[in-house]
């Protein structure tokens, strides 16, 4: 059975889904770009029938969440929100899923000495300083991919023109994915004007990462960094967002304990076409 949380963190209120016993190992689990907690329907039930207990958090400016008033989107935010969250349910320590702008965070998060994750699992995205200088031909492979990045850096037309835009990323990106049971979710928490400019702001605060409020100014060191916890880095072998061969080298970079996979017939949402599969690697890495 899903449930629905409000979680009151220092700087904004997060609504969220959850899963599984309240007394289970606490799994926190972060969405992406443009997604929502629903992309956790598959693994969230997978984990509670092994006795975790699943929290997805709409993560700060999706709605229902709140549209945070210090209208912060910097990575150090995102990461200061997700170490919140096990004290603001009474726990010391957790596991940390992220998917995306999720991976972002997750990635962040385990290179910090502060993080109460004891160890991350990042789908799609590798961590920034483990991603090497690509040649030639992968680099304009991914600077097509990459087209709205730069799209995202224009006033006003990216919220005008995001629904149009959501629609083509989940057909770019998870190539023969039929997105029909996640478009109305990410459309409905992207409807109003505010939601959308959270949304693109995410990739906004790239311009100057350093410009980062004194509220989240010690996370910001390490939003960048290689995790230094056990970490899971699953890629999908068909991502039409980053080429998986930019992860290439991670494994010999990350701590004891931790794995690199790429996921054969999958795309950037692989948590979604391949449920199974990943279901069963986030499983057996956190047993």
């Amino acid at each position: 059975m899903t449930e629905r949380l409000t979680l009151r963190l220092p700087h904004v209120r997060l609504e969220a889904l959850a899963w599984g016993p309240a007394e289970g190992r606490l799994v926190v689990a972060l969405h992406g770009f443009p997604d929502t907690a629903h992309t956790w329907r598959h693994l969230g039930p997978f984990l509670a029938a092994r006795g975790c207990r699943v929290v997805a958090p709409h993560t700060r400016g999706y709605a229902p969440s709140e549209v945070p008033a210090d209208r912060c989107f910097h990575v150090a935010a995102l990461m200061a929100d997700a170490a919140a969250i096990p004290a603001a349910l009474g726990r010391d320590d957790a596991v940390l899923v992220g998917h995306d702008w999720g991976a972002i965070t997750a990635n962040a998060l385990g290179a910090h000495p502060a993080s109460p994750y004891e160890r991350v699992v990042a789908l799609a995205v590798p961590p920034f300083r483990a991603v090497g200088i690509p040649g030639p031909r992968l680099l304009a492979r991914q600077l097509r991919h990459s087209w709205y990045v730069g799209w995202h850096q224009l006033p006003v037309l990216p919220e005008r023109f995001l629904d149009r835009e959501v629609r083509r990323l989940w057909r770019d990106w998870s190539p023969g994915y039929a997105a029909d049971a996640d478009l109305p979710s990410v459309l409905a928490a992207l409807e109003r004007p505010a939601n959308r400019a959270a949304a693109i702001g995410y990739y906004r605060a790239l311009r100057a990462p350093w410009r980062v409020p004194p509220a989240y100014a010690e996370w910001q060191r390490t939003w960048d960094g290689i995790p230094v916890v056990p970490t899971l880095s699953l890629h999908g072998a068909d991502d039409g967002c980053l080429e998986p061969a930019l992860a290439g080298g991670l494994a010999a970079r990350l701590p004891a304990g931790s794995r690199v996979e790429v996921v054969a017939d999958a795309g950037h949402f692989l948590q979604l076409e391949r449920p199974e599969l990943v279901n069963g690697l986030v499983a057996e890495f956190l047993a």
